[in-house]
């Protein structure tokens, strides 16, 4: 007769009970079952790391509900899979060779994505091990990952029905972009942060006729399409519809009237750099204000025509500002002036 441990081990116990589930196959999906049909599609978790205690608590509840309903005699599919984050992996893979003195530029295309897929199945599989600790419940003989041939192709088709339907469609919009990594990102992917930058004011016009902007990013003025004011701010509403001169581009640019311009901040006149703000964008699309892209895919100054051309953006804003500084164009400077 074997001594009673001490201690119980939840890990020894339960690791043998969840075997033993899976070799009875009582998590598996019979597509054939006449049963009333539930099914739950794992929201994938992402393969740059390991589960954290927000995917324990979903999966807790994901598995309430599945066991619940086989329990109620529902034909059941909890479909597992991962997803591979795109560019969050490859950062995680790319860090990984930093800590190595590595970039992915010392690897072929091929040898990088070989590394990236190293990481995936290094990373999937402790994933994988947390989800069976957990005791999750899913018919793994349907598990399933984003870049998994059929779903690519999947993807693909779908995409492609979209397109057709008129669904999806190109535009010029305005997008998250990394210059490092020369992509774009979504939303959920960027971090926002609060940064000690500066807020000028400048004087945009000649001797008869101007008006003052205030911007945190200076830079941007080299492709400015328009001034706008608040259509009932009263110190402007003589202006609205006339054209000012743009500084260093000597470019001339109409002032238009939008309620999106909040006149109680700055000056109450803005400037509209329709390719370069989202904001801006919007009114541009209001007001038929041009997209005049000044920066190329590294971040840096391009086809302005200006002595700025070919400077990092970081590196012109300081130009700039001396440009105009030396021209008299500078009506205030705020350092540093926290902004997000």
């Amino acid at each position: 007769m074997s001594e009673l441990p001490s201690q119980f081990s939840p890990s020894e116990i339960e690791a043998l009970l969840y075997q033993k589930w899976i070799d009875a196959g009582y998590f598996k999906a019979d597509a054939s079952s006449k049963k009333v049909p539930f099914c739950i599609v794992i929201p994938p978790p992402n393969v740059t790391g390991s589960l954290h205690i927000g995917h324990a608590l979903d999966h807790t509840i994901q598995d309430l509900l599945i066991r619940m309903k086989r329990m109620k005699g529902f034909e059941t599919l909890w479909l597992p899979g991962m997803d591979h984050a795109g560019i969050a992996t490859q950062n995680v893979v790319e860090k990984q060779l930093a800590a190595q003195g590595k970039s992915r530029h010392d690897f072929s295309r091929e040898d990088f994505v070989k590394k990236v897929w190293e990481w995936k199945a290094e990373s999937g599989g402790a994933i994988l091990g947390q989800m069976k600790r957990l005791g999750d419940s899913v018919d793994w003989s349907r598990e399933r990952f984003t870049m998994d041939e059929g779903l690519s192709e999947a993807v693909l088709t779908i995409f492609k029905r979209l397109y057709d339907a008129g669904l999806i469609y190109r535009a010029e919009r305005i997008i998250n972009w990394c210059p490092r990594c020369l992509t774009a990102l979504s939303d959920i992917e960027v971090d926002h942060s609060d940064d000690a930058g500066e807020f000028v004011q400048v004087r945009y016009g000649d001797d008869e006729f101007g008006i003052t902007v205030a911007t945190t990013r200076p830079e941007t003025m080299l492709g400015d399409g328009a001034v706008a004011v608040h259509p009932n701010d009263e110190r402007y509403k003589h202006m609205i519809g006339k054209k000012v001169l743009l500084p260093l581009v000597n470019r001339m640019i109409p002032i238009i009237a939008d309620e999106l311009v909040e006149p109680e901040f700055g000056t109450g006149a803005v400037k509209v750099t329709a390719a370069h703000d989202p904001n801006d964008f919007e009114m541009g699309m209001r007001h038929s204000v041009p997209l005049i892209v000044i920066m190329n895919e590294h971040g840096v100054m391009s086809g302005t025509g200006t002595e700025f051309d070919g400077m990092d953006r970081f590196d012109a804003r300081k130009a700039v500002v001396e440009k105009l500084r030396s021209m008299g164009r500078i009506v205030s400077e705020k350092r540093p002036y926290i902004h997000a």
